[in-house]
């Protein structure tokens, strides 16, 4: 049987998922955004961060997310800034299948991930996503821009937002230029943590 297609990310509570500069992802902002991941122990054993870290219902939904996923879909963006700010056993662990328009050799990393480079289109990268995963879920990774294209598209079946208490004001909005015609939400959790509070919704064609 095969898995879903979700994504899984962290947005301000005006809607931010990422500064509109790939040079700014590592600024003050973004690190405030994401303050609620880098302490979790699966994290930081995941990259190699040292030992230690924090264990909770925040940890736990790090690791769920990672366990249920088998193959991972991005976008050119998000991997050009990751390329060189992931550590050399890049912390997928399974096949990733960047969306480009241009041609590359697939790149193997330590410990198991391989980016594949699809320039053909987002539902090819998705269809071999779905071959390499398995009975596993795909994960649309990011960025905003690739999300969006798989939502409008009517691929996605379920995605959960990490809601932190932090104002972008300006940036990479999840949803700018979602297609609200076609797309209707259905609510399935909602759980508050100390730093985020986590929902998760399926997505239904309306």
């Amino acid at each position: 049987m095969a898995g879903k297609v979700f994504f899984s990310v962290s947005m301000s509570l005006d809607g931010f998922i990422a500064p509109e500069s790939i040079e700014d992802l590592m600024g003050r902002q973004w690190m405030e955004l994401q303050q609620w991941l880098f302490p979790q122990r699966f994290l930081r054993e995941n990259l190699k961060l040292g030992e230690g870290g924090e264990e909770g219902r925040d940890n736990d939904i790090v690791r769920e997310t990672f366990e249920r996923t088998g193959a991972s879909v991005m976008g050119k963006r998000m991997f050009d800034a990751g390329e060189h700010a992931w550590p050399e056993e890049a912390p997928f662990h399974t096949p990733v299948f960047v969306v480009t328009h241009g041609q590359r050799d697939r790149w193997e990393r330590p410990g198991g991930t391989v980016f594949h480079f699809v320039n053909d289109g987002i539902e090819s990268a998705l269809d071999q996503a779905r071959e390499a995963a398995g009975d596993r879920d795909v994960r649309i990774a990011g960025g905003g821009a690739t999300i969006l294209q798989y939502v409008n598209a009517g691929l996605i079946d379920e995605f959960s937002i990490a809601l932190s208490p932090v104002l972008f004001g300006t940036g990479v909005r999840l949803f700018e230029g979602v297609d609200a015609d076609r797309v209707a939400l259905e609510p399935v959790g909602a759980e508050p943590s100390p730093r985020v509070t986590h929902l998760t919704y399926a997505v239904r064609e309306r």
